[in-house]
């Protein structure tokens, strides 16, 4: 049977099953040839084969019938060679029906349900620094696309510190690389979205299928996640089934896996089991370095304006929150300046950025005063806010709960909520043991002095 007819039969395919329908399961078909009687198709993975054989073979059969094919059955087995090559996809034989196309911007909908991936996000626009140069290298070597050590990949930090920008690289760099690959980005409210659909839908076959057939599963903000027990359940199997496959999986949230409330023992077991990876906060060198890559882009647009001296070096050290709001900030900076016509001056960037570098004043957040005090004291975090009652947890436990009083403005039962949600009177009770034990003890007066100076720095 030739190219063209098998075409033929696609283009029939196509209006008898619908376009979904045949881009997620009829396009990935490889026809072998046809012999004593048997079409023989070679699908990527297992699953695709018992789903098309139980759901298609019936209107693939009738379809070659109907081509003048003489087959009596047809036949699905996995290939054992290799990935199906994108160029090798079948497709309709007319122009006129739609093809599988190429590029992260092409992928449509009904293809792959993912989100769209922005082509600013590439490994040459992120700017690496020691805060994230792990994650940096973990991701590159991920977006490789051959196989890895390490499986899940699980990306965490705060807002603002470049886990988004790593997960869209990875995807448009194994786009680039490997375009044949089935590459899956979404976030988890969108992953619960689409199987709270296919709930609704009585479709759940068709979403195991699907999200169980791709090369990478990308899922950013898996906390969102936590609490949701249905969709836990089907994440983690999902979970499983592409592991067993040996597919890669790549994960970002904004705490690591055994911090997040709410989410199954199982999971976060699973997430562990892999490669952990923290984006640090930024530094100072790290944030003067993504703004002068910043303001070389930008020289380009705005060709006749000038910045003085310092401008820069000031903006790294006043906006440490994260680096949307610096990164902002300058873009902010930048249009100001050109609309009036002047100089960015130190001067002019205090008067634009009056609102950001007000809310960027130094804040002592509670979740960093356990960070620090928890290294400090060589525990771990989850132990710190977990209930382990142990004298070297709980002494560094109570020192974290009487900096919290002393440098935030939280009250007892919201300090008490950070610590594992313990009630504010405990808390009053770690603060009160701290300061009996300042007045004893030289080494904890030392140590504390030391994590403020520390925390306020």
């Amino acid at each position: 049977m030739s190219d063209e007819s098998w075409g033929r039969v696609c283009n029939e395919l196509l209006k008898s099953v619908g376009k979904s329908n045949f881009t997620t399961w009829i396009a990935p078909l490889r026809m072998t040839g046809v012999e004593d009687g048997i079409a023989a198709f070679e699908a990527p993975t297992k699953f695709m084969c018992d789903w098309v054989s139980r759901n298609f073979a019936d209107a693939i059969l009738r379809e070659m019938r109907h081509a003048g094919v003489a087959v009596e059955r047809v036949d699905f087995r996995v290939s054992q060679l290799r990935p199906i090559p994108a160029r090798e996809v079948v497709r309709p034989a007319s122009s006129a029906a739609p093809s599988r196309p190429q590029g992260p911007e092409a992928r449509t909908d009904d293809e792959l349900p993912g989100a769209p991936l922005d082509a600013r996000f590439t490994f040459d626009s992120f700017v690496v620094g020691k805060p994230n140069e792990l994650a940096h290298a973990a991701a590159r070597r991920v977006a490789e696309g051959g196989p890895v050590t390490f499986n899940p990949l699980f990306l965490y930090g705060g807002v603002g510190l470049g886990k988004t920008h790593l997960m869209h690289a990875i995807a448009n760099e194994l786009h680039k690389r490997r375009p044949e690959m089935r590459v899956l980005y979404l976030s988890a409210e969108q992953f619960m979205y689409r199987f709270v659909q296919a709930l609704r839908e009585r479709q759940i076959m068709d979403f195991k299928g699907l999200f169980r057939s791709v090369d990478v599963l990308m899922v950013d903000d898996v906390q969102f996640i936590a609490g949701k027990d249905s969709t836990q359940e089907e994440f983690f199997h999902t979970f499983n089934a592409l592991v067993d496959q040996g597919k890669q999986i790549v994960i970002s949230a904004d705490r690591a896996p055994g911090e997040i409330k709410d989410l199954e023992d199982r999971i976060k077991s699973r997430l562990q089991c892999g490669l952990v990876v923290d984006l640090h906060p930024t530094d100072y060198e790290l944030r003067l370095g993504i703004l002068q890559t910043k303001t070389e882009a930008y020289r380009g647009q705005y060709p006749g304006l000038k910045i003085a001296d310092g401008v820069l070096e000031f903006l790294a050290h006043r906006i440490t929150t994260n680096v949307r709001v610096l990164e902002g900030a300058l873009t902010r900076l930048f249009a100001f300046a050109s609309l009036v016509g002047r100089e960015i001056t130190l001067d002019l960037a205090q008067e634009c950025l009056t609102d950001i570098l007000r809310a960027s004043e130094r804040k002592v957040t509670i979740e960093e005063i356990q960070r620090k005090v928890a290294e400090h004291y060589n525990v771990r975090l989850s132990d710190m806010i977990g209930p382990k009652r142990l004298r070297t947890i709980a002494r560094p436990r109570q020192v974290a709960m009487y900096l919290s009083k002393q440098l935030t403005t939280r009250s007892l039962p919201e300090i008490g909520r950070r610590f594992g949600g313990r009630d504010h009177t405990t808390i009053m009770h770690g603060i009160r043991k701290v300061e009996e034990l300042m007045t004893a003890d030289s080494q904890l007066t030392e140590d504390v002095e030391m994590l403020r100076r520390l925390l306020e720095s």
